[in-house]
């Protein structure tokens, strides 16, 4: 195989250390799959992030249920936990599954006595600060009926290596308040992710249960695969999807997707302010924000400063109520 160039992109502000890292990987000549668990490894084990593993706000109940995928470019095996508990690092027990033919997408109580049997780090998944989060959110239903759902952003990415592998992976807490068993598009294939290392992958970020009505992620990888470059793939399937989503179905919640090639081409679409990280060779991790442009297109510029200062400053605000200035 001619030896190539190296490439990674990822959802989200919260995955730009987990890029730098899979680009440091990348360079060393790693694997598409240790880059791609590795760079989600940190953004599940980071307990400011809201909607990914250790930290992640609970479902209705106040238990953390975590949906996450792995995929393999070369071999498209796949494998997927949804519903599980009490693992830090759900992403690397749906690749351990990725390893089996057969029974290799689990949720719930069968996810996770995998992870317990198999020797993953098992801890409780509710930080102080979460828990205190979700109290609020009760008491403001109460007393306010507000709409409980607020946030569902889901860490997705893509790594190509040197040798031209290339693997995805998403991981998610999924809607904070959602309804116990409730699964979004993140573990499901085709829809949350996909990869050939043919062509190239791409994966999502939004509402998961719009997105799932078009199989997006599926769908950009395979127009990259009939000549498409993955900016014109992800504007050609997101942007007309959100509109026929709008007229059949009556309104359309958050979308975003990202995409690589196999050559380390990437793109974006979004009906949102949504931003994103990538690396490639030659070209270090990035933040860029990305917002939908006129007639079916992607607007996309460099971060600012003042939006990443803000940025910090939201996600670690002190939480009402939580006493401890510890754990604020």
């Amino acid at each position: 195989m001619t030896h190539m160039t190296w490439g990674t992109i990822a959802t989200w502000r919260m995955a730009h250390e987990g890029v730098v890292k899979a680009s440091e990987l990348l360079a060393q000549d790693a694997s598409a799959g240790d880059a791609v668990e590795a760079l989600i490894n940190l953004v599940e084990a980071y307990p400011y992030y809201k909607s990914v593993g250790f930290g992640g706000l609970p479902n209705e109940e106040g238990v953390v249920e975590m949906d996450a995928a792995f995929m393999d470019g070369d071999t498209l095996a796949q494998g997927a936990v949804a519903g599980i508990h009490n693992v830090m690092h759900a992403v690397s027990v749906a690749r351990a599954l990725s390893a089996e033919h057969y029974n290799s997408f689990r949720v719930g109580a069968g996810a996770t006595k995998f992870a317990q049997l198999q020797g993953f780090e098992m801890t409780n998944m509710l930080t102080p600060r979460a828990k205190q989060v979700w109290l609020n959110r009760l008491a403001e239903m109460r007393d306010q009926d507000l709409n409980p759902y607020d946030g569902h952003d889901t860490v997705g990415a893509i790594t190509l290596n040197k040798q031209g592998s290339m693997a995805a992976a998403t991981s998610t807490s999924g809607l904070f308040m959602k309804k116990a068993g409730r699964v979004g598009d993140s573990p499901l294939s085709g829809s949350g992710y996909y990869v050939d290392s043919t062509i190239g992958g791409a994966a999502a970020t939004g509402l998961g249960e719009d997105i799932m009505k078009g199989c997006l992620a599926y769908e950009i990888v395979r127009r990259m695969g009939e000549g498409q470059t993955p900016q014109q793939a992800c504007d050609a399937a997101v942007y007309p999807f959100i509109e026929k989503l709008r007229r059949r179905y009556g309104k359309a919640g958050e979308f975003s997707l990202i995409a690589m090639n196999h050559q380390g081409e990437w793109g974006v679409a979004t009906n949102v302010e949504f931003t994103f990280s990538v690396a490639t060779q030659g070209n270090p991790a990035r933040i860029l924000l990305a917002n939908p442009g006129p007639d079916q297109t992607t607007t996309i510029e460099p971060i600012t400063q003042d939006w990443l200062d803000a940025y910090e400053k939201r996600i670690k605000a002190p939480v009402p109520g939580l006493a401890d200035p510890a754990r604020n």
